[in-house]
């Protein structure tokens, strides 16, 4: 997500930093490297001026280029500038009006569209709604068949009787008031591309089921032509709000920075991955953030709060401080290391990773998905009395449990480093004491 354009933008920035006083021509050089490579994210030209002359007005002011720390007063100037760019303040998702409350997704075809409805429920399902998703994309052959495959994994009805879509649009509202639903989500048709066709469609699904919300799927790849699309939404079908999709492939980002500076509504949601659970709500400071390398851990925060089961961490946080912290412990933490998602995606949330890019790859690499499931066998094939009491795991022990989780000795001996380590490190932090380093992520030396 925006890595190429965030390692321009570190690079632009690193050079600011390396020079005391700033004068207004290195600003300005500055900043024309900041253009270039906006552009290059394919962010559209008149937002990236419009951006850019803000931020200029700002960094040349007597009070930036005079303060002690020049350079930082220009990143400060550009994050706070970036964030009015993407948005401004917040725009939570809502849902107005006595339920049915009915959305409207649209959108081309391979935008993530369908599954963009399926997160979309998913979500809501999490804060108490009961959705319904109305399967009206009959054009795309195997669409329904899609959402019904969607509904069925995240446990939500689907409605899809008819030919009509118009008429199945309607009827499914009518369906979510039978059922006692109190959100209709409605699929509808895409195109390969924009035709007139397609928005009398959409036009006419709006005007029978008279929704809260009609959001438009966008494509974080497709760069600049997600944003010719939503200006023809707009006008077309009166859009009230964004998803953006694909958010975590080697998207360039320029639909993200462009979409609502040139049509005036909000990105409520961006979707960061294929897993279902892969939808973000929307946070224009924290997305600036992220592009200039800052970081976010207050979205880290909150994965972890959707994720982590609180009575378990209760437990394990009560077995620490009893000093019983053992291997089905440490099991626990590996399980709830992997519900937060690609270790990737975790490291890039933080703020100040030694070694930029390149070390993050590094250390996802050495601790990814594969590595954590090996480890989590290996403490699988261990007995009951062996994961609560590792002291008496010998020689021959290894083995056996090397043999049973197809492992080597070698894995085993490092495992049980790993948990050392991190015990080590929890009892110092329980008992108040400095930290000499960070206790390695289990796994990270496990090796194929």
């Amino acid at each position: 997500m925006f890595d190429t354009l965030t390692e321009r933008l570190d690079g632009v920035f690193s050079k600011l930093r390396k020079r005391g006083k700033l004068h207004p021509k290195q600003v300005d050089n500055a900043l024309a490297d900041v253009r270039t490579a906006l552009l290059e994210a394919d962010v559209a030209v008149e937002v990236a001026d419009d951006l850019l002359a803000r931020v200029r007005s700002r960094a040349l002011s007597e009070e930036v280029l005079k303060s002690l720390t020049p350079a930082q007063q220009v990143v400060k100037v550009m994050n706070e500038e970036l964030t009015v760019t993407l948005g401004g303040e917040h725009r939570p998702f809502t849902l107005p009006g006595a339920p049915p409350v009915v959305v409207l997704l649209a959108g081309v075809q391979g935008s993530g569209k369908t599954t963009a409805c399926a997160k979309l429920a998913k979500h809501l399902k999490s804060k108490g709604k009961r959705p319904l998703l109305v399967g009206a994309d009959l054009d795309r052959p195997a669409a329904v068949d899609q959402l019904r495959t969607l509904g069925r994994e995240i446990g939500v009805p689907v409605w899809s009787e008819g030919r009509d879509p118009i008429k199945l649009a309607k009827n499914g509202v009518k369906e979510a008031e039978r059922t006692d639903a109190d959100v209709v989500i409605i699929d509808t048709a895409g195109r390969l591309h924009v035709d007139p066709e397609m928005m009398k469609q959409a036009r006419k699904i709006k005007d029978v089921t008279k929704p809260a919300h009609v959001l438009m799927a966008c494509d974080a790849m497709t760069g600049q032509d997600a944003v010719v699309q939503a200006r023809e939404f707009m006008r077309d079908v009166d859009t009230t709000g964004f998803i953006l999709t694909k958010l975590d492939g080697d998207a360039r980002g320029g639909a993200a920075l462009s979409m609502t500076a040139v049509t005036g509504r909000p990105i409520f949601f961006a979707g960061t991955g294929e897993r279902l659970d892969d939808l973000e709500p929307f946070y224009p400071d924290r997305m600036a953030g992220r592009i200039l390398g800052m970081g976010d851990v207050l979205t880290l925060i909150d994965k972890a709060q959707g994720t982590v089961d609180t009575e378990k961490a209760a437990a394990a946080a009560e077995q620490m401080l009893q000093g019983r912290f053992n291997l089905e412990d440490f099991l626990e933490q590996l399980r709830q290391m992997r519900k937060l998602g690609p270790i990737q995606d975790i490291l890039k949330m933080l703020p100040g990773v030694p070694g930029g890019k390149n070390a993050v790859k590094e250390m996802a690499e050495a601790v990814n998905e594969a590595e954590l499931r090996r480890a989590e066998a290996m403490i699988l094939s261990m007995t009951l009395e062996e994961r609560r009491n590792p002291a008496i795991i010998s020689g021959s022990r290894r083995l056996r449990i090397a043999n049973g989780s197809g492992t080597t000795t070698a894995d085993v001996n490092q495992l049980l480093k790993d948990f050392e380590g991190a015990r080590k490190m929890m009892r110092s932090m329980m008992g108040g004491k400095r930290l000499p380093g960070m206790a390695r992520v289990p796994g990270a030396q496990l090796k194929a």
